[in-house]
């Protein structure tokens, strides 16, 4: 299947081909940054720090030395809270189904910063699309499979659901939910533009290891 491209070089749809979502439970035993900082040495290429819990005095402080230990060798976003993104002056957000409204993210954060949105269905995806396309730089696609990293997350929707919703995606897709390297081949077999990742980075006992594996499942 053809990959979707994006026009922006500052925005290259390769920067999805492996992305990690931390988990600061999961990357506890070494630590968030240091956790981070091996998977980027094993080729991570976007980074999304994720952390429902921490107050927002806390996140933005997490968010600031994430950023220095990244040293810009990878796009940092942050999901959900677009004014601790901007105050910290990430890389872009990523937004779910019902977090602010993608205008009012563009707006705050500007035209040059990443801004994906997380769909599961093939009419979240047409909506997005026909309100949204020039809004947005790409969208993440499921949860492919079950996972325990996401409570009450949507319903799975399978390779065959993936790839249907890829192939009807006007921009570069990042596949995310249950992906390891048991599957990650035949995800990447979809025609997504990458796979994002959890447990299978932040849990794992050698992170750059991990990701090294990982990315070379790619097709």
């Amino acid at each position: 299947m053809t990959k979707h491209t994006t026009q922006t070089l500052s925005k290259p749809s390769d920067a999805l081909s492996l992305y990690l979502v931390t988990d600061t439970a999961m990357c506890s035993q070494r630590g968030l940054i240091d956790t981070v900082c091996a998977a980027i040495e094993g080729r991570v290429t976007m980074v999304q720090l994720r952390d429902k819990h921490s107050s927002d005095e806390a996140l933005y402080r997490i968010a600031c030395q994430l950023k220095e230990a990244i040293a810009g060798r990878v796009p940092l976003v942050l999901n959900d809270r677009v004014h601790i993104a901007k105050k910290a002056k990430l890389d872009g957000v990523h937004l779910g189904q019902g977090d602010m409204s993608i205008t009012k993210a563009r707006s705050l954060l500007g035209a040059d910063v990443w801004l994906g949105l997380s769909i599961n269905t093939l009419e979240e995806l047409k909506v997005a699309q026909s309100n949204h396309l020039t809004q947005l730089d790409y969208f993440g696609v499921g949860p492919v499979f079950a996972t325990q990293t996401k409570r009450n997350h949507a319903t799975p929707i399978g390779i065959e659901g993936l790839a249907k919703l890829v192939a009807a995606s006007q921009l570069p897709t990042v596949a995310i939910g249950g992906i390891d390297q048991s599957n990650a081949a035949q995800v990447y077999g979809s025609g997504c533009n990458g796979i994002a990742v959890v447990s299978a980075i932040c849990a794992a006992q050698n992170p750059q290891v991990a990701a090294k594996n990982l990315l070379g499942e790619q097709v």
